[in-house]
């Protein structure tokens, strides 16, 4: 049996947001929500095999240097119910803009995966959990509002029981939008009169 690794490309939620939306899975009774910060996912679950890793990183590359940063307005709570038994923050702003990033991600042929669903986007924070946690944080988090830019994207890689507490993804590598391809991300310029940095 050939060996694979499982990919995932997502959207971090930065702080205060983030780690305020992880508390909430965690609290609901997630058994995933401390193992898988908040996060907006662009490619969900993929095997691919690992010798398919250059490209894949090379493709995502060149996808955030053809994308420009955006802003992304989190607002209220949505649910797959009852197709899933998920509850979600809804996007409100930067849909499009997330459609399309998510389907140029998909778009090499190293990570072709079945699609059983349309791509949504939007932030999940609760699921595998009983119907009266589901429900709690569905109107928990009905006032919930965030605006910030996106400015790049995270590739992580996962091996073992994706369903296990214990077996995180990792963090294989960040890529920042509308930065070329070949060239490395930049450093924010320093005022004037500052030495230069690493000398």
């Amino acid at each position: 049996m050939t060996q694979t690794v499982r990919i995932g490309v997502a959207v971090d939620i930065p702080p205060p947001w983030g780690p305020q939306l992880t508390r909430c899975r965690i609290e609901a009774g997630d058994p995933l929500g401390a193992a898988i910060p908040a996060h907006l996912t662009l490619l969900g679950p993929t095997e691919v095999d690992p010798a398919d890793l250059g490209a894949i990183e090379r493709h995502l590359a060149e996808v955030a240097a053809d994308h420009r940063p955006f802003e992304l307005l989190l607002r209220g709570t949505g649910t797959f119910r009852p197709i899933t038994e998920v509850v979600f923050v809804a996007v409100a702003a930067g849909i499009s803009e997330c459609e399309r990033l998510a389907a140029a991600v998909a778009g090499a042929p190293e990570v072709a995966r079945p699609r059983h669903y349309p791509y949504h986007p939007h932030v999940t924070v609760a699921q595998e959990v009983p119907e009266a946690a589901l429900d709690e944080v569905f109107e928990k988090l009905a006032g919930f509002e965030a605006r910030f830019e996106v400015d790049g994207f995270t590739l992580f890689t996962h091996t073992g029981d994706i369903k296990s507490p214990e077996n995180r993804w990792h963090p294989q590598k960040d890529y920042q939008l509308g930065v070329p391809a070949d060239l490395p991300a930049m450093a924010p310029p320093q005022p004037a009169g500052d030495p230069p940095r690493g000398r």
